[in-house]
């Protein structure tokens, strides 16, 4: 661990494209709470054991001797002569957190084998590895990935999880101590070499452009602990993954190079709350490089315009990190950093601890309903693969219905899955869902996204590797209803306590809010029969919708009232103190009585209340790259409470090359990622039929609305992969809205029409 302040610290070099926002020390403050930080996440186990550390470096120096007889063999195998045998050469290199040195007990190892020239990835490494490894009794679990966008190789080596990636260099003979970071080492390699190399450049340049490198390790620590408390650690599901956090904090220590672990993540979700995004973050100046390899830019590649929050990695070719952001998961990150700063300015008035930061957030008290994604299969190994490939298509399913509605239904993707122990080989996936704030409820008003689902299920049961069982289906489900399988011990908690910090924002936030922006929140439920023939009642629930969003999201205090609410939602004060318990009475009296009965695989209309949201939808007019060194900030050692904010504001603002792209632009930059989509596995692809009668359905409409339900089960033997750049969200100009209108149905289809009509 170390005490605070100890570390390799950077000789006075300046580090990052501008000079730092503050050069002061740590005071006696930061020293008390840096120890009470580190004894924090030592208490809820982040660290490893002595004996597993030491574990781990045994399988790495076993792995690394298997590797080199491998190249030996493969070598021998192809005819070399006896001496070129003996020189052959493989290196193992780690990246990722072992390599950052953060990561955790149990946590995977990231490795990479080097290998030369001659040693080749389908032949070579996928295959005489691969039955090498299967033949050992040390290696279990053991799951190669060949066609993935960085094909890997999964297993456990003496219980230690290992993924294994191969970059073939143009060396004939791999030296012992090879350098990676060089540039060079990319000339004459494939793609997946470059991408497969990039883990251990970036994790590599990371590490010599902090000034301090154990106060980042502890910082990133609470960062990335953090983030899985609160739900946005995950790349797969359009948050942000390890290296994306290690970029971010990693830019704080550049920005306070003097500042202990306590400072740093206060200054995070300041820097982060107040960030401008699409403005960039980057560690150094974007390098052209001499290679030719496209590197991150907006002014010369139209894809790059798009996303949302670009941090770009350090090594060449300079990449963004983060394309998987969409506009809701970029909201919700943005409203958990006010979260944040809100929490660490209460810690310095002593009014709030590190529990309070890092109370969970409560997901399925934040929404009134939500998306259930239920998958199943006929064994635990097809399970594995289908489980995998589906996870990999959720994030176009929040894309589509973002887009397919005009941005005006919100969805919010839970990063983990949920299994039921009563049905095997069977795992449930769920979204929350909630009006854009400002949207009206229209009388007679829905959002019909059955097309969307459709053609969701549709790309996902194009899988090449499609067995029979393979199942996907999509419901909606309330709030009262969500299965007790996704609770802790399969058991509903009581209702939220009134004094988490949480639900003390929330209740500020509802009594700040305007007078007469109360909306309800309906379900029709004649599909699945829970009203038994009961009149229908109009729900007015409390502190739960708002939380993802309220929470999520900075409300300012003009911003309508927010129902809904719990143990997470908005912000507003920072203050712990105050007495609400008025507010929260008056909430707890409206809160909707919970029922067991769960609702059945149709999925009903919905009215989805309108709740606070943060008002930051990114628009994609500017997407930019700032010149190199082109953000100076003069910082003094002594800068003042004033000074800090002006030089923050310095920092984050810059001369943007902004691009304000048509609905023809849009149209036709989705068509060149379509055309880029390459199937893998089986070359016969059989599409999958589908029709409206099959479909799901999922309703959003106002109190007096009514609409078809429909389920759908559906699966196939397609595969289809997506580019990685499809994942930045287009944004679509809003649709003229028809009043007295039952139903508007928005069909992928027909987007051409919709753009002409809203043009």
């Amino acid at each position: 661990m170390g005490s605070p302040g100890l570390g390799n610290r950077n000789s006075g070099q300046r580090l990052g494209i501008t000079e730092p926002i503050s050069l002061g020390g740590p005071t006696e403050y930061d020293v008390i709470k840096t120890r009470e930080l580190e004894k924090y996440l030592q208490n809820v186990g982040l660290y490893e054991s002595q004996e597993e550390a030491v574990s781990r470096e045994e399988v790495l120096g076993r792995l690394d001797q298997i590797v080199k007889n491998w190249v030996k063999a493969i070598s021998r195998a192809k005819g070399l002569n006896e001496q070129l045998v003996q020189e052959a050469n493989a290196k193992i290199f780690t990246f990722g957190s072992y390599r950052l040195g953060v990561h955790g007990p149990g946590a995977d190892i990231d490795t990479l084998c080097v290998g030369p020239r001659h040693a080749t990835r389908e032949e070579d490494f996928f295959g005489e590895l691969h039955r090498m490894l299967s033949e050992m009794p040390e290696v279990s679990e053991l799951h190669p990935v060949p066609d993935a966008h960085v094909p890997v190789m999964g297993f456990k080596f003496k219980g230690v999880s290992i993924d294994l990636l191969y970059a073939k260099l143009s060396l004939w003979v791999i030296p012992e101590d090879l350098d990676i970071s060089q540039d060079s080492i990319l000339q004459n390699t494939d793609e997946q070499t470059v991408r497969s190399l990039n883990g251990c450049r970036v994790t590599d340049q990371i590490l010599r452009l902090v000034p301090n490198i154990q106060n980042f390790r502890t910082t990133l620590r609470c960062m990335r602990f953090w983030a899985k408390r609160r739900g946005v650690y995950s790349n797969v599901a359009g948050f942000l993954g390890g290296i994306n956090w290690a970029l971010l904090v990693a830019r704080i220590c550049q920005l306070y190079p003097n500042a202990l672990p306590n400072m740093l993540v206060s200054r995070f979700f300041r820097v982060y709350t107040q960030w401008r995004w699409p403005n960039p973050v980057m560690l150094c100046a974007i390098e052209e490089g001499s290679l030719g390899l496209q590197v991150w830019d907006p002014r010369k590649n139209p894809k790059d315009r798009y996303h949302l929050m670009p941090i770009i990695t350090p090594a060449y070719p300079c990449m963004n990190s983060s394309y998987n952001v969409s506009a809701s998961t970029l909201r919700i990150m943005t409203d958990e950093f006010q979260r944040g700063s809100e929490i660490c300015e209460a810690m310095e008035a002593n009014e709030a601890d590190w529990d309070t930061l890092f109370d969970p957030y409560a997901f399925f008290e934040a929404y009134k309903n939500y998306l259930q994604i239920d998958i199943s299969a006929e064994n635990a190994d097809d399970l594995r693969k289908w489980k995998g490939w589906v996870e990999s298509r959720l994030r176009q399913l929040t894309l589509k219905i973002e887009r397919h509605t005009y941005n005006m239904l919100q969805c919010h993707p839970h990063p983990g899955d949920f299994q039921d122990k009563s049905r095997p080989f069977h795992c449930s996936y769920f979204m929350g869902l909630q009006r854009k704030q400002g949207v009206p409820v229209n009388e007679g008003k829905q959002f019909d996204i059955r097309l969307t689902v459709e053609e969701f299920k549709h790309s996902v049961n194009m899988y090449t590797l499609w067995k029979p069982g393979m199942e996907i289906s999509v419901t909606h489900v309330k709030r009262r209803n969500i299965p007790n399988f996704v609770f802790p011990g399969g058991v509903r908690p009581s209702r939220p306590s009134k004094g988490t910090w949480d639900t003390r924002r929330v209740s500020v936030t509802k009594v700040s809010g305007p007078a007469g922006s109360n909306q309800s929140v309906e379900v029709q439920g004649v599909a699945d029969g829970q009203d038994g023939g009961k009149k229908r009642k109009r729900v007015h629930e409390s502190p739960d919708a708002p939380l993802k969003n309220s929470k999520f999201n900075g409300v300012p205090s003009s911003s309508p009232e927010v129902h809904g609410g719990s143990p997470v939602n908005t912000m507003n004060s920072c203050s712990t103190k105050g007495d609400h318990s008025d507010a929260m009475g008056l909430i707890e009296a409206k809160r909707e009585k919970a029922e067991s009965n769960m609702t059945n695989c149709l999925i009903n209309p919905i009215v989805v209340e309108e709740l606070s949201s943060h008002n930051g939808e990114v628009d994609g007019s500017q997407r930019s790259i700032p010149p190199n060194k082109c953000l100076l900030v003069t910082a003094d050692s002594s800068s003042s409470n004033e000074a800090e904010p002006l030089a923050i504001e310095k920092i984050i603002s810059g001369p943007y090359v902004s691009h304000q792209a048509s609905p023809h632009e849009l149209e036709e930059l989705e068509d060149d990622f379509m055309n880029q989509v390459r199937s893998v596995g089986n070359t016969n692809i059989v599409p999958v039929e589908s029709s409206m009668s099959d479909t799901t359905a999922v309703s959003v409409l106002s109190s007096n609305g009514t609409g078809p339900s429909t389920s759908l089960h559906a699966s196939g033997s397609i595969d289809e992969l997506e580019p990685a750049e499809l994942a930045a969200p287009i944004s679509i100009p809003s649709a003229p809205v028809v009043q007295r209108k039952p139903l508007i149905r928005l069909n992928f289809t027909c987007l051409g029409k919709a753009y002409e009509k809203s043009g």
